[in-house]
């Protein structure tokens, strides 16, 4: 289905009962962060406002996991949606102001590398390929095809990523370089996932990367390229059932919401978690993720419910982790 639009950021509002008159107090939920996680947000967001009859208002804004974090360890948002786990730096700037939170994995995602579909060469690639393709190392020295397969074509290659305040980004450079934020930086860059896809899209020597709902949203325009990871026998494509085979590896991630204690106190923002944790799943699939496991929802509640503040991180992600083992550890 196509992505819904961004919702405006605004105060608490009045709204005006249909057909009566009648003026009701609307509360806000202020949501910021991940473009991955942005589809399954604004889904969730859209069909909670209609089920409190326009007595609540849910805005979804996309600055990326990075910019998210910013401006929830500032106060400004209530929910920040993170397509990685928070990062150690965000713990620090969140803890010196004195923000508290609870860290809600939500969902899947299948990290999904893209090529332009008359690229027949690159459609399996070895994350060994794609490391020597993306370490910092190769910046102004791989330029070509041919530098990472000496039988692909001698075609220059151009190169689409995720922005340096996206999670995409961190969580990519972890997978395949083993650090976040090693990439080379000669390539172009957006938070903005449907720039990457028109970028890939309209360049045969193109290949990019973004969250796997913008690749279900644009198959026709883009094609993804199935990954072989270390020590496996055989490259695999992203899908709902290689996700939760855990077959796609390194590339298949959880995404995140992260709740501020002090919003809890809220009763909109406890009812919209709630809603998000027990009804999100139908919606998630139909925005192209995989739904979490029902124990896995289960266990999130229990920690909503208990307000269990910090996280199960270390400030980086861990790689290949199931979701029943993170939500089982104590947050710190």
């Amino acid at each position: 289905m196509p992505l819904r639009r961004a919702l405006l950021s605004l105060a608490t509002v009045s709204a005006v009962l249909a057909g009566c008159g009648e003026r009701v107090e609307t509360t806000m939920v202020r949501m910021d962060g991940s473009s991955t996680v942005y589809p399954v947000a604004e889904a969730v967001a859209e069909e909670f406002q209609a089920s409190r009859g326009g007595r609540v208002r849910v805005t979804v804004g996309v600055s990326g996991t990075g910019g998210g974090f910013k401006k929830f360890c500032r106060g400004e948002t209530d929910i920040s949606n993170a397509s990685r786990p928070i990062l150690a730096e965000e713990i620090e700037a969140c803890r010196a102001a004195g923000i508290g939170y609870i860290e809600l994995p939500i969902a899947f995602d299948a990290l999904t590398v893209v090529i332009h579909p008359e690229n027949t060469w690159a459609e399996e690639m070895t994350v060994e390929q794609l490391r020597t393709l993306w370490q910092p190392s190769a910046q102004g020295v791989v330029m070509r095809w041919n530098q990472v397969d000496p039988s692909w074509p001698d075609q220059p290659v151009k190169l689409f990523g995720a922005g340096s305040d996206s999670g995409t980004f961190d969580y990519f450079t972890e997978a395949v370089m083993g650090r976040a934020k090693a990439s080379r930086g000669d390539f172009t860059a957006s938070e903005d996932d449907n720039v990457l896809v028109t970028g890939v899209a309209q360049d045969v020597n193109a290949i990019g990367y973004f969250g796997y709902a913008y690749y279900a949203e644009n198959s026709g325009r883009v094609k993804a390229v199935r990954i072989r990871g270390e020590g496996a026998d055989s490259a695999v494509g992203p899908s709902q059932q290689t996700v939760l085979d855990g077959s796609y590896t390194p590339m298949s991630r959880p995404n995140f919401i992260y709740v501020s204690a002090a919003a809890v106190e809220r009763p909109e923002v406890r009812d919209f978690v709630e809603y998000f944790l027990g009804e999100a799943a139908p919606l998630i699939e139909e925005v192209k993720y995989v739904p979490l496991p029902a124990r896995a929802y289960e266990l999130a509640r229990e920690r909503f419910r208990a307000r269990l503040t910090g996280t199960v991180f270390e400030g980086h992600s861990e790689i290949g982790v199931s979701v029943e083992e993170l939500l089982s550890r104590q947050p710190r």
